[in-house]
C-alpha cells in the first residue's frame, strides 16, 4: 500500500467523504487522487457509495470499516446531541430525529450519514441503544400541558413526565434523583419516576447532592471496606515495624498545608551543607496499610481520587486512614516513605534516595502563618508564631532560598506558571455562601508546591532508569492546529506570538504569560494558553511533562487522595527490597496499565464535579446580590456575547443585543463591534455591569451591561 492510500484510509476513517473533500483533506494532485481511489476501490479496500444529502456524488469509506461505530453519548438538547467515539477518533453530531430517545452516557451504536450538513464534520444517526443508561438527577418542573415532569440536568428542554408514584411531596423547583422507567423512541415518550428528594434548586448545596447522584459518586464506603478500616481507629504504629525503618523522629521534620487541612500526606525537612542542601520530603506509607487485594485497595482504585468541593471532601479512603493513621498528625509517630534529596549550591538534584522511613512531625504548619514569618508586615508581632514554630524557625529562611533558587531554574527551562484564578468558597453555618475570595498563592504555598516537585521528579526518574512498570503524570506537547489559532487570537491581542515553529517552546509560551501577568489581558490569555494545551494525564510510559519542562515527572507525593501516588509507592516498595526488574514487570505491568487509565478517566470526571458544584455556589452567592454593579473584565467573546469576570472570579454573561444595536461583528474572536454605533469591546476590556441573574440549578449567572 502506498503512503498516498495509507492517507486516503485514514482519512475516511472518521467518515465517508467525496473526492473533493479527499483533495481539500489531503492536498493531493486531483489525478493522482483519482487513480489511488480507483485503484482501491477496485481492490476492495474502499467502497463508493451515494450519500443521503448529496445524491449523486459518491462517497468513499472503509470498506473493512463496520457499518455502525460503539459511541457513547455525551450531550444532549432538545434539538441535537454529541456522541463520543469509543475509538477515541472524535464526536459524531447527532439530529434531534436521529436521536431516538438517547440519553447522555447510552452506549449506542451510530451509523455516519454518508453526507453531512456542515463539512469536514461527522454526523449519523443512533440505531441501537446497547447499554441505557436510566439514572439522573434532575428539577422538576411541568410539562407543556401542565403536568409535573422533570428535565435532567444538562438536558436543556428535554423534560419527562413523572409518575404519581414516588413523586408525592416533590414541588416545582426540586432537585431530585431519578430512574427513566419506560423508553420510548423519542424522549418525548419517557416516563420517570422520583427515587431521591434532594430539596429547593435555590440551594447549592441540595444542588450539589444531585450532581453526585446523577453522576455515581460512590459517597459511603461498603460494609466490607469499613470493616477493613475499623482495625485501624485510634491506631498507633507497630514498634516491630517501625525498628525495621530509618529512624527520622530526630530531625525536625514538620508540615504545610491550609488550616482546615485534616488528611495530611506530605511533610518536609531541610538541612544547609557545605555544598548545597539535603531536602527531605516524607510521604505517608499508605501502601503499608491498603495492601493489593484487600477490599480498602479494591475501593480506593475504583474512586481513584478524593473529591474536594465548596467545605467538603469525599474522600478515597476511610477517615480512620485518611485522618488518622496515614495523616501526619503534629506529635505522633507515622510510618513514612522518604524520598531524600542532595542537591548542589544552585538548588540542582546531585542525587536522591527512597528510603521507609519512622518519622514525627514537630508542628502542622500553616500556609498563612508561614507567610507571614518569611514576609513579615511591617510592625507585624510575631511572637505567638515564633513560639508555635520554634522547633523549626531556623529552616524556614533555608527553604525560602533553595526555593528562590529553583524558580530561577524553573524560569530558565520555560516552565510556566499560569494565573488560574482559584476561588475560595466562604460558607455559613447552614452551608449557604456567603463569600467569595480569590484565592492567593503566598511564597509558602510555591515553597511547598516546589518541593513536592522534586520529589515527584525523582519518583519518575527512578522508575524510567530501573525500567520498571511506573503510572507517570504526562503531559504531551500541544496540537499544532490549536497553537495556529491560538497564536492568531494573541497576535489580533496585539502581542508577539509569532511562533518559530508550529508548536511553541515552554520559554515562549512562558514570555507571554510573564508580559501578560497583572495586566488587563491577563485573564484572557493565560486561561487562552491554558486551553490550547493537551490535558495532562496518567501512563504507564514516560511521555515527560510539556508544562513543567521535566522529561521525569510522576505524583509520588499525594497517596491518601490519589490512588497513581499509593500505586508507584506499592512499586517502589518492591524495588527497595531487591525485586529484578523482571519480577516487577510480572508483577506490575498489568497494574500499571490498568491504574493509569482509571485514574486518569476518574480525575476528569472529578474536575468535573468540582467545576460544576463551585458554579453553583458562585451562583448561589451572586444571587444575594441581585441589582448591585461591578466593574469586571471581559474574558471571553463569542456571537452571542461576552463574559465578564469580576474580580472574585466570579463569571457571567452579557448578551449581544444589550451591547450592540445592529448585528454584531465578532473579530478574530478577540473583539466585538456594533457597526451601527462603532462602539466595540475587547478581551482584557474593563466593563461596568449589573447582576441581572443568578440560576442556583444551572450554574449560571447574567450580567447586564451599564452604559458609562
Amino acid at each position: 500500500m502506498t503512503p498516498l492510500q495509507k492517507n486516503i484510509l485514514n482519512a475516511v476513517k472518521r467518515r465517508p467523504m467525496t473526492l473533493r473533500e479527499l483533495q481539500n483533506n489531503l492536498q493531493v494532485d486531483n489525478s493522482r487522487l483519482r487513480t489511488s481511489v480507483s485503484a482501491m476501490v477496485a481492490t476492495g479496500e474502499l467502497s463508493m457509495r451515494n450519500g443521503t444529502y448529496a445524491p449523486g456524488f459518491a462517497t468513499y469509506v472503509n470498506a473493512n470499516a463496520p457499518e455502525t461505530i460503539p459511541c457513547t453519548l455525551v450531550k444532549l438538547a432538545a434539538r441535537f446531541g454529541f456522541a463520543s467515539r469509543d475509538d477515541g477518533e472524535g464526536d459524531i453530531f447527532i439530529p434531534g430525529r436521529a436521536l431516538h430517545g438517547a440519553m447522555p452516557q447510552d452506549k449506542i451504536n451510530v451509523k455516519l450519514f454518508d453526507h453531512p450538513r456542515v463539512e469536514g464534520s461527522s454526523e449519523g444517526e443512533v440505531v441501537e441503544v446497547t447499554v441505557p443508561n436510566n439514572r439522573f438527577a434532575g428539577t422538576v418542573c411541568l410539562s407543556e400541558d401542565g403536568r409535573l415532569a422533570v428535565e435532567p440536568d444538562g438536558c436543556r428542554d428535554v423534560k419527562f413526565l413523572l409518575a404519581k408514584q414516588g413523586s408525592e411531596g416533590v414541588h416545582l423547583g426540586d432537585k431530585v434523583g431519578f430512574l427513566i422507567t419506560h423508553r420510548g423512541n423519542r424522549h418525548s415518550d419517557h416516563r420517570a419516576a422520583v427515587v431521591e428528594k434532594f430539596g429547593s434548586s435555590d440551594y447549592a448545596s441540595e444542588c450539589a447532592k444531585a450532581i453526585l447522584y446523577g453522576r455515581n459518586v460512590r459517597l459511603e464506603f461498603p460494609p466490607e471496606v469499613l470493616e477493613e478500616a475499623h482495625a485501624y481507629d485510634d491506631a498507633t504504629i507497630d514498634p516491630t515495624e517501625a525498628a525495621k525503618r530509618l529512624d527520622l523522629r530526630g530531625i525536625p521534620i514538620f508540615t504545610i498545608d491550609s488550616a482546615e487541612t485534616k488528611d495530611i500526606d506530605d511533610a518536609i525537612s531541610l538541612q544547609k551543607l557545605d555544598d548545597g542542601y539535603e531536602l527531605g520530603v516524607h510521604i505517608a506509607d499508605v501502601s503499608h496499610y491498603v495492601r493489593p487485594g484487600s477490599a480498602l485497595d479494591e475501593e480506593a482504585f475504583e474512586r481513584a481520587t478524593s473529591i474536594y468541593y465548596a467545605d467538603k471532601v469525599i474522600p478515597m479512603l476511610p477517615t480512620q486512614l485518611s485522618n488518622g493513621i496515614c495523616s501526619l498528625n503534629e506529635g505522633e509517630d507515622r510510618l513514612a516513605f522518604s524520598c531524600l534529596m542532595r542537591l548542589d549550591e544552585n538548588g540542582e538534584i546531585r542525587s536522591y534516595k527512597f528510603v521507609k522511613s519512622v518519622i514525627c512531625s514537630r508542628v502542622k504548619g500553616v500556609y498563612k502563618e508561614i507567610n507571614a514569618l518569611l514576609e513579615p508586615e511591617e510592625g507585624a508581632d510575631l511572637t505567638d508564631l515564633q513560639t508555635k514554630y520554634a522547633a523549626v524557625l531556623d529552616q524556614l529562611p533555608t527553604m525560602d532560598e533553595l526555593y528562590r533558587k529553583r524558580l530561577v531554574l524553573r524560569k530558565a527551562r520555560g516552565g510556566m506558571d499560569i494565573e488560574s484564578n482559584e476561588a475560595k468558597l466562604v460558607m455559613d453555618e447552614n452551608g449557604r455562601c456567603v463569600d467569595i475570595v480569590k484565592r492567593d498563592r503566598g511564597t509558602s504555598e510555591c515553597m511547598i508546591e516546589e518541593f513536592m516537585l522534586l520529589a515527584n521528579q525523582c519518583a519518575a526518574n527512578a522508575g524510567r532508569t530501573n525500567k520498571v512498570p511506573f503510572v507517570y503524570r504526562v503531559h504531551e506537547a500541544p496540537d499544532a492546529e490549536k497553537m495556529e489559532k491560538l497564536s492568531a487570537t494573541l497576535l489580533a491581542c496585539g502581542l508577539n506570538a509569532k511562533f518559530k515553529n508550529p508548536i511553541p517552546t515552554q520559554l515562549e509560551l512562558a514570555a507571554l504569560l510573564d508580559e501578560t501577568r497583572d495586566q488587563p489581558i491577563q485573564i484572557p490569555v493565560h486561561t487562552g494558553i491554558l486551553r490550547s494545551m493537551q490535558k495532562a494525564r496518567y501512563a504507564p510510559q514516560p511521555l515527560g511533562h510539556y508544562g513543567l519542562v521535566l522529561a521525569d515527572y510522576a505524583h509520588f507525593t499525594s497517596p491518601i487522595r490519589r490512588y497513581p501516588d499509593l500505586a508507584i509507592h506499592r512499586i517502589l516498595s518492591e524495588m527497595l527490597t531487591g525485586a529484578s526488574a523482571s519480577q516487577l514487570q510480572k508483577d506490575f505491568n498489568e497494574f500499571a496499565q490498568q491504574a493509569s487509565e482509571k485514574s486518569s478517566k476518574q480525575e476528569v470526571a472529578a474536575v468535573r464535579i468540582e467545576r460544576d458544584v463551585e458554579d453553583l455556589y458562585k451562583a448561589e452567592y451572586m444571587h444575594g446580590h441581585l441589582g448591585e454593579v461591578y466593574t469586571g473584565t471581559v474574558a471571553g467573546i463569542t456571537p452571542r456575547g461576552v463574559f465578564v469576570e469580576l474580580d472574585n472570579t466570579v463569571e457571567g454573561f452579557v448578551p449581544a443585543a444589550q451591547l450592540c444595536k445592529g448585528e454584531p461583528q465578532v473579530i478574530d474572536g478577540v473583539s466585538m463591534l456594533d457597526p451601527l454605533t462603532g462602539k466595540s469591546w475587547m478581551l482584557g476590556s474593563s466593563m461596568k455591569i449589573q447582576v441581572a441573574a443568578a440560576d442556583v440549578a444551572l450554574g449560571r449567572i447574567d450580567f447586564e451591561y451599564m452604559v458609562e
